[in-house]
C-alpha cells in the first residue's frame, strides 16, 4: 500500500513511524486506548482504526473492528469509555455508536473486501437503528442514554453533525450491500436540515471549535455557506502560526483540531490554507512519532499532562490521505459528492401528499 505523505510537510516515512506508534500502543485484545494505561472510546478507537488502514496495517485495524463486535451491547451501543479490563464510563454516547459505520465504510474502501462489510453489516445496522432511536422528532439527536436507557435531554451540534457524516456512511453500507433503508436516509435528511436551520436546537457550545467546523467537516453545509460559516469565526479560533484552539477563549492548540478543521476547509476548496494548518500542526509532533494532545501558549506546555494520543496521531494521518489524495478513501471527509446524497425533504412530502 502507497502511505500517503505531504511533501514538505511530513514524509512517508514519518507517516510509517506515526501508524507504527498507534499500533505500539494497541493491546492484544484490539483496543486502542488514548494512551498506555488509559481509556478507550469507540470514536476514537474507529479513528486510530482508520490510520492503521491507511499505514498498511490492516490486520491491526481488523483486530480494532473485532474488538468492536466483542464488546458491542445487545442494544447496539457501547459504552462511553473502557479501560483494558472494565467499562469505566457507563453513558451511552449516540456519536460514539455511530461512527463504526464510518470506520466500517473507510475500510471497505481501502480494500475492497465486501466479505468484511458483510461480517461488520449487522453491527453497524445495530449501532444505527439505537442511534436514530434518539432522534427528536425535530430531527437532532440527542447525545445520549444513561446506561439504564434513560435519554439525556438535550443535542449537541458537534455530535448531531458527525452522525450525519456516520449516517452516510451507513446508507452507503446498506446500498452495496443491496439492504434498503429509506428509514435513515429520511433520518439523515431530517438531521440535516435542523443541523442548517436551527441553532437553537442544540445545548449552546459556541465556545468549543468543534461546534464551528463540524457542520461544515461533516457537509451539510457547503458551497457558500459553508465559506460564510468558516469565514465568522475564523479570527476566533486559528491562532497563526500555531493551529486551532480548542475553545474560543483559551490559547490551547490542539493537533486534532487543527487536522479535522483543515479538513473542513479542504472541502471548500481553501487548499493552501488546509496546507498551512497541516504545516503548523507538526509543531506538536514528537520523535517517537506520536503527536502531543494539546500545546498551551506562551508557555509552549503541552496538555493535558503532557499528553500524547493515539487519536491525535490518527487525525493526523487522516488529514495527511486526505490533503495528498493517495488512498481510495481520501474523498471520505473533503468530497461530500463522495457519498449518498441526502434525499430532498421538501420533494418526499410533495410526493406523500401526491399520493394521500
Amino acid at each position: 500500500m502507497t502511505l500517503p505523505e505531504v511533501p514538505g510537510i511530513l514524509s512517508a516515512d514519518e507517516v510509517s513511524s506515526t501508524v507504527d506508534a498507534i499500533a505500539e500502543w494497541q493491546l492484544p485484545s484490539g483496543m486502542i486506548p488514548w494512551f498506555p494505561g488509559g481509556h478507550a472510546d469507540p470514536w476514537n478507537h474507529v479513528e486510530a482504526a482508520m490510520a492503521l488502514a491507511l499505514g498498511g496495517r490492516r490486520g491491526e485495524a481488523e483486530r480494532a473492528y473485532e474488538w468492536l463486535v466483542s464488546t458491542q451491547r445487545p442494544d447496539g451501543a457501547w459504552h462511553q469509555y473502557y479501560l483494558e479490563d472494565r467499562i469505566e464510563q457507563d453513558k451511552l454516547d449516540a456519536n460514539c455508536c455511530a461512527y463504526v459505520a464510518t470506520g466500517v465504510w473507510h475500510h471497505y474502501l481501502l480494500f475492497g473486501d465486501t466479505g468484511f462489510l458483510e461480517s461488520m453489516w449487522p453491527v453497524v445496522e445495530s449501532a444505527i437503528d439505537f442511534v436514530l432511536e434518539l432522534q427528536t422528532p425535530r430531527g437532532e439527536i440527542i447525545w445520549a442514554r444513561h446506561a439504564d436507557g434513560t435519554p439525556w435531554s438535550f443535542a449537541l451540534l458537534t455530535g448531531s453533525s458527525s452522525v450525519c457524516h456516520s449516517l452516510r456512511c451507513a446508507i452507503a453500507v446498506a446500498e452495496h450491500l443491496g439492504h434498503e433503508r429509506p428509514d435513515w436516509e429520511l433520518s439523515a435528511a431530517r438531521l440535516a436540515q435542523v443541523i442548517a436551520d436551527e441553532p437553537d436546537a442544540f445545548a449552546p457550545k459556541h465556545r468549543w471549535a468543534m461546534d464551528w467546523y463540524y457542520p461544515v467537516l461533516s457537509g451539510v453545509l457547503r458551497g457558500n455557506d459553508a465559506m460564510t460559516r468558516l469565514d465568522e469565526r475564523r479570527g476566533t479560533f486559528v491562532m497563526e502560526g500555531k493551529g486551532v484552539r480548542c475553545v474560543a477563549d483559551r490559547p490551547w492548540v490542539t493537533a486534532a483540531e487543527t487536522c479535522e478543521c483543515l479538513m473542513a476547509y479542504l472541502s471548500i476548496g481553501e487548499i493552501d490554507h488546509a496546507h498551512t494548518l497541516f504545516e503548523w500542526a507538526q509543531s506538536l509532533r514528537a520523535d517517537d512519532g506520536h503527536y502531543w494532545t494539546g500545546i498551551v501558549f506562551p508557555q509552549l506546555i503541552h496538555f493535558p499532562g503532557e499528553e500524547k494520543s493515539t487519536y491525535t496521531a490518527a487525525s493526523v494521518i487522516l488529514a495527511a490521505d486526505a490533503l495528498s489524495r493517495t488512498s481510495p478513501a481520501s474523498s471520505l471527509f473533503v468530497d461530500h459528492d463522495f457519498l449518498p446524497d441526502l434525499i430532498d425533504l421538501h420533494t418526499t412530502a410533495d410526493l406523500n401528499n401526491s399520493l394521500d
